[in-house]
C-alpha cells in the first residue's frame, strides 16, 4: 500500500511497447474537463510523477510541497494521488469534508490478506466499516477494556526488566528492537487471541505472521497504480508471494479459532476473551451485518497486526531519541525517580503523575511518527478544496511526516525538545491536526487507547532500571537514526544497547 520507490520503476519503464501506446491514449486528455485542479509537479507519460517520489516519498513530498504549495494532485500512473502537507488542508480532508474522504481506496495486497476488505483500517466508509469499528471499540479498545488490561501490561513488562536484567549480569549488547517487539507481540497476544506465546508455540507463528504480513503490506503491486497492467505482478512472483503469506496468515487464524471454539465447548467457566466475543457475534441472526468467519479472522488480523507493529514502532523511536538526546534522558530518569523512588517497578497509577514522560512521547511521535502517510483515503465524489477540484476517487496522502516538521508550526522543527509540550494543551487525538500521528476524523486509528499505556509503562520501567549507553565507544551523535520507509516508519538498523542497572 506504501507509495512506490524509484528502484522499483525499472519494470514498469520495461513495458512492452505496444502497451505504452495503449496507455498513451488511455491518459490522454485525463481530467481535460476538470479546471482549477491543485498545482501538480510536470509528469513524465505513463508513470506520471512515480520517479520523483524516492526511497523516502515524505521527505521527497515535503520537498515538492515546499515549491508547489501544501496541496498537490500527482500522477501515480494511471491514478490521481491528492498530496496534502499542512495543517489546514489536513483539517480539511479529515474534519471539514471528512465524509467525502473517509473511504479507502481498494488495494491488493490488503485486500488480499484482509478477507477483501472486511477488516476495520481498510474496508471502504459504509455500514459494515462502522459495525466492525464499534465492535473493536466496544469488546477490545474502550477505556474500561483497556484498563482491565492493567495486569497483562504490568506482567509483560516484568518479564522484558527480567530479561534485559540478565543481559547486564553478562556485558550483552541488546537488541531492543527485538525486545520491544516481543513487548508489543506478548501484550498483543494475551489481550486479543487469549494466548501468552511463552507458554504456546505460538511466538515463532506469530513473528512470521506478523513481520511477512507487515513486508507485503508495504510491497509495490503494479495493479494499484496501473490497473490495466495488474498481470505483471504475477511475472514478478509478486501476487504467488502474497497468496503464499495468505495461506499461512489464514491457518494461523484458523487454528486460534478453532481453538476457541474447542475450549468453549470444554470449560464453561473460561473467561471471555476478544475472540470468543467475535464468535458470539457470529451466532447473532439481528444484526443488518453479518460476522462470519472471515469477517472474524480480517478484524482479529487487523488489530493483532495495528496493536503490534505500531506500539512497537513508537517505543523503538522514542527509546533512540532519548539516547540522542542525554539531556532528555537525565530528565526523565530524574521525574521518574521522584516520583517512584526505590519501589522495584514503576505502576500504572505513577504514570499520571508523569508530565515529562508525556512531553517526551508525544515529542518522539511528532519528530518519527510511526506512519510517515496516514492510511491512504479516497474521495467518493468530486470536491473542492480552498477553490481546487478534487476529482471523485482520487487517493488521499495526509504526510504527517511532513505536517510535523513544519517550521511555520514548530519552532525548531528538527530539535528535539520535549519541552515543548510541557505548558501545552496539544495532543495526539485527532483534535490537534498539527499533531496527528494516529490520524483524525472517522478514520482515526481507535488503538489509541490500547498503545499509549502500553508505551508508557515500558519506557518509564526502562528507564527506572537501566542505564544505557551505545556499544563499542560509539557516541550519541553517531547513531545511526535512518528511517525504513514502509507501511510503518521502522529505523532501518536496529536498536542495539548496553544495560546497567540503576544505582
Amino acid at each position: 500500500m506504501s507509495l512506490l520507490s524509484l528502484q522499483q520503476l525499472f519494470f514498469v519503464l520495461a513495458i512492452p511497447l505496444s502497451i505504452v501506446f495503449l496507455l498513451l491514449l488511455r491518459n490522454k486528455g485525463s481530467y481535460s474537463t476538470k479546471t482549477c485542479l491543485p498545482p501538480s509537479p510536470p509528469k513524465i507519460p505513463i508513470i506520471g510523477n512515480l520517479h520523483q517520489l524516492g526511497t523516502l516519498p515524505h521527505r521527497s513530498l515535503q520537498a515538492m510541497a515546499h515549491k508547489l504549495g501544501p496541496i498537490m494532485l500527482l500522477q501515480l500512473g494511471q491514478v490521481p494521488a491528492l498530496v496534502v502537507s499542512s495543517v489546514d488542508m489536513a483539517r480539511e480532508i479529515m474534519k471539514t469534508q471528512d465524509h467525502i474522504f473517509a473511504s479507502r481506496p481498494s488495494l491488493k495486497v490488503p485486500r488480499t490478506l484482509l478477507y477483501d476488505g472486511r477488516d476495520v483500517a481498510f474496508a471502504p466508509y459504509g455500514e459494515y466499516w462502522r459495525q466492525a469499528r464499534k465492535v473493536s471499540v466496544l469488546h477490545l479498545l474502550s477505556p474500561k477494556m483497556v484498563q482491565s488490561y492493567e495486569l497483562i501490561r504490568e506482567e509483560e513488562v516484568a518479564f522484558m526488566i527480567e530479561a534485559v536484567s540478565r543481559s547486564c549480569s553478562s556485558g550483552t549488547v541488546m537488541n531492543m528492537s527485538e525486545v520491544l517487539n516481543s513487548l508489543a507481540k506478548n501484550i498483543a497476544s494475551r489481550t486479543i487471541l487469549g494466548k501468552c506465546p511463552r507458554e504456546e508455540e505460538w511466538y515463532n507463528i506469530i513473528h512470521v505472521v506478523i513481520h511477512e504480513s507487515s513486508k507485503m503490506m508495504g510491497a509495490f503491486y503494479v495493479g494499484d497504480y496501473f490497473p490495466s497492467l495488474s498481470w505483471l505482478s504475477r511475472l514478478t512472483g509478486l501476487e504467488a508471494r502474497v497468496n503464499k503469506v495468505f495461506k499461512k496468515v489464514d491457518e494461523f487464524l484458523d487454528a486460534i479459532i478453532d481453538d476457541h471454539i474447542s475450549r468453549s465447548s470444554h470449560d464453561e467457566h473460561k473467561t471471555e476473551d476478544f475472540v470468543d466475543i467475535l464468535l458470539s457475534l457470529e451466532k447473532e441472526t439481528n444484526r443488518n451485518v453479518s460476522f462470519g468467519r472471515e469477517n472474524i479472522k480480517a478484524i482479529v488480523e487487523d488489530l493483532f497486526g495495528a496493536g503490534t507493529e505500531s506500539t512497537f514502532v513508537v517505543m523503538e523511536w522514542i527509546l533512540a531519541d532519548l539516547i540522542r538526546n542525554p539531556e532528555a534522558r537525565k530528565r526523565l530518569k530524574d521525574e521518574i525517580r521522584g516520583i517512584v523512588g526505590s519501589k522495584p517497578m514503576v505502576k500504572a497509577e505513577d504514570l499520571n503523575k508523569m508530565k515529562y514522560l508525556k512531553a517526551v512521547i508525544k515529542e518522539s511521535m511528532r519528530f518519527h511518527p510511526p506512519g510517515p502517510f496516514l492510511v491512504p483515503r479516497e474521495s467518493i465524489e468530486d470536491a473542492k478544496i480552498t477553490g481546487y477540484v478534487i476529482p471523485r476517487g482520487a487517493r488521499i496522502f495526509v504526510n504527517v511526516w511532513a505536517i510535523q516538521r513544519d517550521p511555520e508550526i514548530w519552532e525548531a522543527p528538527e530539535d528535539f525538545r520535549p519541552e515543548r509540550f510541557m505548558d501545552s494543551s496539544i495532543d495526539f487525538k485527532g483534535h490537534d491536526f498539527q499533531l496527528i500521528p494516529f490520524g483524525a476524523g472517522r478514520r482515526i486509528c481507535p488503538g489509541i487507547g490500547f498503545a499509549v499505556p502500553v508505551i508508557e509503562i515500558a519506557i518509564a520501567n526502562l528507564m527506572h532500571h537501566f542505564d544505557w549507553k551505545l556499544p563499542d565507544g560509539m557516541k550519541e551523535e553517531d547513531m545511526d537514526m535512518t528511517e525504513a520507509f514502509g507501511l510503518t516508519m521502522r529505523k532501518k538498523s536496529d536498536l542495539q544497547l548496553l544495560a546497567t542497572p540503576c544505582l
